[in-house]
């Protein structure tokens, strides 16, 4: 019952645990949601959430593998209780409360309701509860001698591949917006299915006075953007692409539909915050949009900021782009990378770049029809899996055979010592007689 126990929480904390270590980000994001859902949303600066978050992931897919190998049996038994029983009293007050829609357990990878999320703590305390009564019931994988291995290389392989995932992007991509995603496909609804009615509040100042407006009433010029934000107002059934929605900063003009049925290239620089876009790389930016420009491709800048922030950014960087407005939140999901660049065709994603991994194109550099650049990459989801198993999976497996191996050995070896010393005894024996 203990090791039936130990084998299905454990591969749910390692699975927990590496879900969120791929996307440090969407889990920082998911934080700052419980902030200011409690109130708090300026109460913690952005360097502590990011932290937050790589160490939570850290820590699940460390408790989770070192179950599994059953080390350090005793502490790991009762700290995983522990942790269940916070999280378990957590999820009580989402599943009543209901801040936020969905707890961010397994990331983005697996979606549950709140009161799914708080049966499944449960199960899961409950099973913890059974290990932890009996801990030394869990047969090792490992030797005490060599699991100091286990430990120092589960700790750098988790942090070290949240580091990668932050310079980068996150190694898989469970959003909507992944690579090889038709945004339009996206958005539509099934035959039958009753739509969501949604409404989009544009937060404008004017002469110190700040106002609401709609799509309906959008004003002049003259007003200043501040912020937007995209309300359900009723229920239906939601695509898994429902708010992008691009307006032109300067004209007002939406242009969604334009974009996604362009047969040809568009380059987004996409920021959710140009105040805290990482502008590092201005000069490649730039290098890319005339590169566009030259081979007659679209390129927008598209951010949830204002004006003066746009403004700011364009005395920066020289940017000559048309901006575009959207929602904060949608940006976010779209690209873990601030600011981050995306490639569309006929509305399907082709590429997604870091800002600091952006692609060298100039005006001197070839087309994108005739480039791999402008094709989906052929990187698939088996491949990164087989990649994980080498660098992470393999490597234990094969120290647990040796290590299994050399304890075998040692058995045998004592076997025969005592084997030896028996009939040596006996031998005494017979010659005392």
């Amino acid at each position: 019952m203990v090791n039936v126990c130990r084998f299905i929480v454990a591969p749910t904390f390692i699975f927990s645990g590496f879900v969120k270590a791929v996307d440090p980000l969407g889990t920082q994001y998911k934080i700052q949601d419980y902030m200011e859902a409690l109130g708090m949303a300026d109460a913690l600066p952005d360097w502590v959430t990011l932290s937050t978050s790589v160490l939570l992931a850290a820590l699940e897919f460390i408790l989770g593998v070192l179950l599994l190998f059953a080390i350090h049996r005793r502490t790991v038994s009762k700290t995983i209780v522990a942790f269940l029983v916070v999280m378990t009293g957590i999820t009580l007050w989402l599943a009543v409360a209901n801040p936020v829609s969905d707890c961010g357990c397994f990331g983005d990878a697996v979606h549950l309701t709140n009161w799914q999320t708080f049966g499944k703590n449960i199960i899961l305390l409950g099973m913890a509860v059974i290990i932890m009564l009996w801990p030394l019931k869990m047969m090792r994988f490992i030797s005490k001698t060599n699991q100091w291995i286990v430990i120092n290389y589960t700790i750098l392989f988790i942090l070290t591949t949240s580091a990668w995932c932050l310079y980068t992007l996150p190694l898989f991509d469970f959003r909507p917006y992944h690579v090889g995603a038709d945004i339009r496909a996206g958005m539509e609804i099934p035959e039958g299915e009753k739509p969501p009615q949604y409404e989009t509040t544009f937060i404008l100042e004017k002469n110190g006075e700040q106002r609401e407006f709609t799509l309906d009433d959008y004003p002049d010029s003259t007003w200043t953007f501040i912020d937007s934000k995209t309300v359900m107002t009723e229920d239906g059934y939601v695509p898994p692409i429902h708010d992008f929605v691009l307006e032109t900063v300067d004209e007002g003009v939406d242009i969604t539909d334009s974009l996604l049925s362009a047969e040809g290239y568009t380059f987004l620089l996409i920021s959710p915050s140009l105040e805290h876009a990482d502008d590092s790389y201005f000069g490649v930016i730039d290098q890319i949009y005339e590169y566009a420009k030259e081979h007659g491709y679209g390129f927008y800048g598209v951010t949830a900021s204002g004006d003066e922030a746009i403004n700011r950014w364009r005395a920066l960087t020289g940017a000559e782009y048309t901006f575009c407005n959207a929602d904060r939140t949608m940006l976010k999901t779209v690209i873990r990378s601030n600011p981050g660049l995306l490639l569309l065709k006929g509305g399907v994603v082709i590429r997604k770049w870091s800002h600091n991994q952006l692609p060298e194109l100039d005006e001197k550099s070839q087309a994108l029809e005739q480039q791999e650049l402008g094709k989906l990459p052929e990187d698939s989801v088996p491949r990164k899996i087989a990649l994980i198993l080498l660098w992470f999976a393999l490597p234990l497996l094969l120290l647990t055979l040796a290590d299994r191996l050399w304890a075998w050995t040692r058995w045998l070896k004592r076997k025969k010592e005592v084997r030896d010393e028996e009939q040596g005894a006996r031998g005494k024996r017979r010659g005392k007689r």
